[in-house]
């Protein structure tokens, strides 16, 4: 058995206790080769068995023997060409993993609009100047009400979080999926419309798939609470760009918290760069400390697994794209 594995953003290096762990779960046979880039990975298509990073068209088109892939970022809409997607090969990820950090991120731009963080920062020593406008538009998270568009891994991690500020929760899903104590009832999409209609923060938790892209559109945004603030922190492409603009500027939306853009990076001339109620980090909420162990540690275990024919955690799938 040959792994590979293809270092990247989210695991830029191993340690060598990782790299053991790795090894002790493949067994004595097993063959792991480490590279640092896609271009390095494609000479060892040929001989790869079990990919660990980013699948490619031209990889899979040069991997007859490939078995398994575990992908090395929770979002896996990049590899889902149609023939892979279409495969017998199962795709694993870190999905259900990434959510602490994604919602402490939405957390942080939420409270930079409410609190005037984001605008004091950027006033520097003007600020003292601004402090009574600062004070007369900043409110209070207690009592509101957030909507949460996919109660997956993030969509739960957020609730937890929101909660902790004594905001109510509401949540919906593609999906029937099981509540949580701060959110016991999940409704299905059908749901969405009283969601938007009452929720004063609408956050976007769900995957980028043929459903989600562009779903945030000037109907969605016009079914919104007039003045709620949208948080997105998963995909940029569920939102279509110039209606997001356009609810802006309308009034509409009272503000946008975004790490992910519908273009990235997200051009200079922009308009979102100029809304003093936006706040918008470049596409960073994915980082964290504990992330890459997190994604190892079951990556590892899916290899004990693979080897003793168990099914794999993180199963994803390849159809729904999630």
């Amino acid at each position: 058995m040959h792994i590979l594995i293809m270092t990247g953003l989210t695991i830029a290096t191993l340690t060598d206790e990782q790299l053991a762990s790795i090894r002790e779960a493949a067994g004595a046979e097993a063959e792991i080769t480490v590279v640092n880039s896609a271009q390095e990975a494609l000479p060892y298509a040929g001989e790869t068995d079990i990919l660990f990073g980013a699948l490619s068209q031209e990889f899979f088109a040069a991997a007859p023997n490939l078995r398994w892939v575990h992908a090395i970022a929770s979002g896996v809409d990049a590899m889902l060409f149609p023939a892979f997607r279409d495969s017998a090969i199962p795709l694993t990820s870190e999905k259900g993993l990434v959510g602490p950090h994604l919602a402490d991120h939405a957390m942080a731009l939420l409270l930079a609009l409410t609190r005037q963080v984001g605008q004091a920062i950027k006033d520097g020593p003007r600020s003292w100047e601004n402090r009574v406008q600062y004070r007369q538009i900043e409110v209070e998270l207690s009592g509101m009400t957030m909507g949460i568009v996919g109660f997956g891994g993030t969509g739960k991690a957020l609730a937890q979080r929101a909660a902790g500020f004594d905001m109510k929760i509401r949540a919906v899903d593609r999906d029937a999926v099981d509540g949580t104590p701060e959110a016991p009832l999940v409704h299905t999409l059908s749901g969405l419309p009283r969601l938007l209609e009452e929720s004063d923060v609408v956050a976007i938790c769900a995957p980028l798939t043929s459903e989600t892209g562009g779903m945030f559109n000037d109907e969605l945004f016009g079914q919104m609470k007039r003045g709620a603030i949208l948080l997105n922190v998963t995909r940029g492409e569920i939102t279509d760009g110039p209606a997001l603009v356009r609810a802006i500027e309308s009034g509409q939306l009272g503000g946008a918290g975004l790490d992910v853009h519908h273009t990235e990076p997200l051009p200079a001339e922009d308009p979102l760069w100029d809304f003093p109620n936006v706040m918008m980090t470049p596409h960073t909420a994915g980082a964290s400390q504990f992330r890459a162990g997190r994604n190892v540690e079951r990556f590892a275990g899916n290899v004990r697994r693979f080897r003793n024919e168990q099914p794999l955690i993180g199963l994803i799938d390849k159809q729904l794209g999630y």
